[in-house]
C-alpha cells in the first residue's frame, strides 16, 4: 500500500509538473506543426470569445471554376500551385476574380468552407477599416489626433504624443523589434499576458521609446492593440461590438467571426491579432477593398480610407525602406503591405502565413490560410507573395 500510494505521488507529482509546463509553454505548443493545424481551426475552444454577427442574406459569390494553370518563379524554378500550398502548409486557398469563386481549396486537415480560420495579424487591416468608418461618422476626428485623447490612462508612458496615424502606419517609435525567438521580448510578454491571465495594459505600458515617432517604420502588435483601445474608447463599443454593427453585418458575411479574448479581466480582444473567419468572409472584406469600399450597392468604408491603405508616398513606407522589420518586397500604410508595381496591389499579412491580397486593377483578391511551423518565416513569405502575384497576374491578362 505504502509503495502504491508513493507512486500515486509521484505519478501526481509529475503531472502536476507537466501541468505547470504546458501552462507556461501553451503559447509554443499551439503555435507549432501539426498542433497548430487544429488549433488555428479551433481558438474558440482554447479562448473565451466574443461573436462578429452577420447580417442578413450572404452576399452571392457566384461560383465559376475555371482550370488555374499558373506557375511561379522561385528559387530559380518554375513551381505550381499545388508546391506552394505543400511547400508552405496552406490550409485554404479563395481565388476571387470579378466577384467570382474561380478556385477554391481547403488542404487543411481541419479546414472547411464553413471552417473560421485563426488570421492573426490580418486582424489589424480589419481594425484599420474600422478605424476609417469612425472617423467617417466622427466618431474619431481625424488621425492626427493624440491617442491619449481616448486612452488616458497612457499619459505619461512612452505613447504620449503619437497619434493615430503613427500607429496606422507602424511608426510610433514605441519598443523593440518584434521577433517570437526572444525569450524576454515586448511580443512574447505582450502573448504571455494575453493567454496566461497578465495584465495587456502592464505590457503596453512598460514599452520604452526606441525612435522618434513619424521617423522609422517598426512592425508592432502593441501600436495595434493601442489603436483598438483608441477605437473602443471613441466608439463607446467593443471591437466585436463595433465590427458587428459597422462591417460584418453589411458586407453579407455567410457566417458569424468572433474575436477571441484575453484570459485575464477586463477581457479584451486583440485588434492587433485575434479576428477569426472563414475564408470566403475574408474575401468578401476583400472584395470590399478592391471596389473601393462599396459593396453591393452601398458604401462601407470611405473610398479615401481605401486609397490611403495603397500607399501615399511616406518615404519611410515605401517598398524596400521598411528597415529590419519589413521584407524588402514590401511598403506600408494604414495597416496594409504595400507591394508597389504598375497595379499597386496590396495585401494583409498575418503571422504563420496568413493573406489577404487585392490587386484592383485585376479584379483579384486572394485569401490563403496557412500553418506554418514558425511566426515568420522570409522564405515562404516571398515565395507565397511571389505565388499570389503571378495568380493575379494570369487573371489580369485572361481578360485583357
Amino acid at each position: 500500500m505504502r509503495i502504491e500510494a508513493g507512486g500515486w505521488l509521484l505519478g501526481a507529482a509529475a503531472a502536476g509538473a507537466g501541468a505547470v509546463w504546458l501552462w507556461r509553454h501553451q503559447d509554443e505548443v499551439m503555435t507549432g506543426r501539426p498542433v497548430n493545424e487544429w488549433t488555428f481551426t479551433h481558438m474558440n475552444l482554447l479562448m473565451p470569445t466574443e461573436g462578429v454577427r452577420r447580417g442578413g442574406d450572404a452576399l452571392p459569390l457566384p461560383r465559376r471554376p475555371r482550370p488555374l494553370e499558373v506557375t511561379y518563379g522561385f528559387e530559380g524554378r518554375e513551381r505550381s500551385l499545388a508546391e506552394l500550398h505543400a511547400r508552405t502548409n496552406t490550409t485554404s486557398f479563395v481565388v476571387l476574380h470579378g466577384g467570382e469563386i474561380v478556385h477554391e481549396s481547403y488542404p487543411g486537415y481541419f479546414a472547411g468552407d464553413d471552417v473560421r480560420f485563426q488570421l492573426f495579424s490580418m486582424t489589424k487591416s480589419v481594425t484599420s477599416m474600422l478605424i476609417g468608418i469612425a472617423i467617417d461618422e466622427g466618431a474619431i476626428k481625424d488621425v492626427t489626433e493624440p491617442v491619449t485623447v481616448y486612452c488616458e490612462g497612457l499619459v505619461g508612458s512612452a505613447f504620449d504624443g503619437v497619434t493615430i496615424e503613427h500607429l496606422l502606419d507602424m511608426s510610433s517609435g514605441v519598443g523593440d523589434l518584434e521577433d517570437y525567438t526572444v525569450r524576454d521580448g515586448l511580443i512574447v510578454r505582450f502573448t504571455k499576458a494575453a493567454t496566461g491571465g497578465g495584465s495587456l495594459y502592464e505590457v503596453v505600458s512598460s514599452a520604452e521609446r526606441s525612435t522618434e515617432a513619424g521617423t522609422q517604420f517598426n512592425y508592432s502588435t502593441i501600436d495595434t492593440q493601442v489603436l483598438g483601445w483608441v477605437l473602443e474608447s471613441a466608439t463607446g463599443r467593443s471591437l466585436a461590438q463595433y465590427a458587428t454593427e459597422r462591417l460584418w453585418s453589411r458586407i453579407g458575411a455567410e457566417h458569424d467571426a468572433y474575436y477571441w479574448l484575453t484570459r485575464g479581466r477586463p477581457r479584451t480582444a486583440i485588434g492587433g491579432g485575434s479576428l477569426n473567419a472563414t475564408a470566403r468572409d475574408m474575401a468578401r472584406l476583400g472584395l470590399l477593398m478592391s471596389r473601393g469600399g462599396e459593396l453591393n450597392g452601398q458604401r462601407i468604408v470611405p473610398g479615401e480610407w481605401v486609397a490611403r491603405s495603397r500607399g501615399r508616398g511616406v518615404p519611410h513606407l515605401e517598398v524596400g525602406a521598411l528597415g529590419p522589420s519589413g521584407y524588402p518586397h514590401y511598403g506600408y500604410s494604414n495597416k496594409w503591405w504595400t507591394l508597389g508595381g504598375e497595379r499597386r496591389p496590396f495585401t494583409g499579412v498575418g503571422i504563420h502565413g496568413q493573406y489577404l491580397y487585392v490587386d484592383p486593377e485585376a479584379d483579384v483578391v486572394i485569401v490563403k490560410t496557412s500553418a506554418w511551423p514558425t511566426a515568420d518565416d522570409a522564405s515562404r513569405d516571398a515565395e507565397s507573395v511571389t505565388a499570389l502575384r503571378a495568380v493575379a497576374d494570369h487573371l489580369y491578362e485572361y481578360h485583357r
